[in-house]
């Protein structure tokens, strides 16, 4: 869970309103490793690879054309591809299968799974007072209107408490829940499900560390607090409660729905991929592109291309489990459990 910490709880109750900020992560490493569009990463690879491996071959000790005309190298080279190309691809559509294979069972299980989570809508629809949305980013925006209202009520009824250092946490709370709150339910307005913009906005909630700062008040500050207060801090516990498996579920949905498109994509990539391969391995030699252009040889170049198209399949599967682990890291724990040493 993206929770931070500090050596005094209650000198740091509030946090910032992205999960940027409170890793203190460079705003590059976050939109590589989770905003970008995994096709504009695998591009990126792409490019990296295939400029490495030109400059490398290029300004290395060892001449190229002397090895491709006293050895086998393309032969080595492309042969060993098609079957990496081969056994990975069925690897990587197997692996998805596995996963999805979870979703399927007999009537029962499926009954099951139906009961459980629409008695969750049901739970949710008495929180928010009117029916549980369809739409994921809708449903979990819901979820943060009612925590912030209930946050901003607690203000409302504290605000003549004659505790002030009571009064003077529950105002940093609650400004800093409800500006991470309207930061996320205007994310969550443009985002749509088939995409990451719905889960990455729900990743910037930071609620596991708002319900640590709920039950340390509540415990802290006991005997300044009416018994109808108290039910104040239990209510708006139960809704920031309520976030987290939401967003574990969209979490879930999203990863399943991730390595469908990576399984599409894979076999997309291959088909191609094997197709440079072959014609790599069958028609070309060191006499194929003869000359140079800008100082290096078009049989480094050509290679370069084969070779970057023929890593393809590979690269996808690193953009798109880059996300998915990275995700997985920062979500382990669905209850208020610091795991990371962000703003420590």
């Amino acid at each position: 869970m993206d929770v931070n910490n500090g050596t005094d709880a209650s000198s740091d109750i509030g946090t910032a309103n992205t999960m940027r900020e409170r890793a203190g992560e460079s705003r590059l490493k976050i939109w590589l490793l989770l905003g970008a569009n995994r096709l504009q990463v695998t591009a990126f690879l792409a490019l990296f690879v295939f400029v490495g491996f030109v400059a490398a071959v290029t300004f290395l000790p060892e001449p190229l054309m002397p090895q491709l005309r006293s050895g086998d190298t393309i032969e080595t080279m492309f042969s060993t591809m098609i079957g990496a190309i081969i056994t990975g691809t069925t690897l990587v559509v197997t692996i998805g299968q596995l996963v999805l294979s979870q979703e399927n069972g007999p009537l029962g299980e499926q009954r099951a799974r139906m009961e459980n989570s629409m008695d969750f809508r049901d739970y949710t629809e008495e929180l928010i007072g009117s029916p549980s949305p369809a739409d994921p980013s809708t449903f979990l925006r819901e979820i943060l209107v009612v925590a912030q209202r209930r946050a901003e009520t607690i203000r409302e009824d504290l605000s003549e408490n004659e505790n002030e250092q009571l009064r003077g946490e529950i105002d940093e709370f609650t400004d800093s829940l409800v500006g991470n709150s309207e930061t996320v339910r205007e994310q969550l307005a443009g985002a749509s499900f088939g995409t990451f913009d719905v889960l990455f906005a729900a990743l910037n909630f930071n609620y596991g560390w708002k319900i640590f700062q709920v039950e340390r008040i509540a415990n802290e500050y006991e005997n300044d607090l009416s018994p109808d207060e108290m039910e104040l801090f239990d209510d708006l516990k139960t809704a920031l409660s309520l976030f987290g498996p939401a967003r574990e579920h969209v979490k879930t949905l999203y990863f399943e729905w991730a390595l469908v498109s990576l399984s599409q994509m894979i076999l997309y990539a291959a088909v191609p991929a094997l197709v440079v391969a072959g014609i790599m391995l069958t028609v070309v030699d060191a006499g194929t592109f003869p000359g140079s252009t800008f100082g290096v040889t078009n049989m480094t170049w050509a290679i370069g291309l084969a070779f970057t198209i023929t890593l393809v399949p590979f690269l996808l599967f690193t953009a798109y489990v880059l996300r998915i682990v990275t995700i997985a890291k920062r979500t382990l724990a669905i209850e208020p459990l610091i795991l990371r040493d962000s703003q420590r």
